[in-house]
């Protein structure tokens, strides 16, 4: 724990450090009233997911498909909601999922955003199911007016630890304001 702890602290550190002065050609991205649609990579733990990936090994392909949106109730905090469809390439149970999330994202300054959620997944065929409580952080860099790019680290604590773990993701996010 000490240690996401820590790199937690470091991802904010390294956003204050490298924190950029918002300006008028790209403020506004995260005012009151705006839209967010994004699309994440997912790295680390197999946890059904809103993110995209696709891999093949021996014969067998597994995907993900998802996406998130949300819409700021006020300037830089935004509530939203993810959904997303995987397949491990299995014929048992638990071969697909649909994964699920709810929460808000809150961007420090503008451009660190953090994010605190709820996820979970429905396993085909499977009586327990894993659900999470979720906290991520990063940094948005601001591609123009409506295309940000956010790297972040995410934990996700298991709500119901007999069957699931805790775990770590890095994702990396390509995001649309509108």
């Amino acid at each position: 724990m000490k240690k996401i702890i820590l790199t937690v602290a470091a991802v904010f550190a390294f956003g204050l450090a490298n924190a950029q002065d918002k300006k008028e050609s790209n403020g506004g991205q995260t005012s009151e009233g705006k839209w967010l649609i994004e699309a994440n990579t997912g790295f680390g733990s197999g946890v059904g997911s809103t993110a995209l990936y696709f891999t093949s090994e021996d014969g067998n392909t597994a995907y993900n498909i998802g996406a998130e949106a949300g819409y700021f109730i006020m300037d830089d905090l935004a509530l939203k909601a993810g959904l997303g469809f995987g397949d491990n390439g299995g014929d048992g149970p638990g071969s697909s999922a649909v994964a699920y999330k709810i929460g808000a994202k809150y961007y420090i300054k503008s451009m660190i955003p953090v994010e605190l959620s709820y996820n979970g997944v429905s396993y085909k065929d499977f009586d327990e199911n894993p659900s999470y409580i979720g906290i991520q952080a990063g940094y948005a860099w601001f591609l123009g007016d409506n295309v940000s790019i956010e790297p972040g680290i995410r934990y996700n604590n298991s709500l119901n630890s007999d069957f699931y773990e805790s775990n770590i993701q890095f994702n990396i996010g390509f995001a649309l304001h509108f």
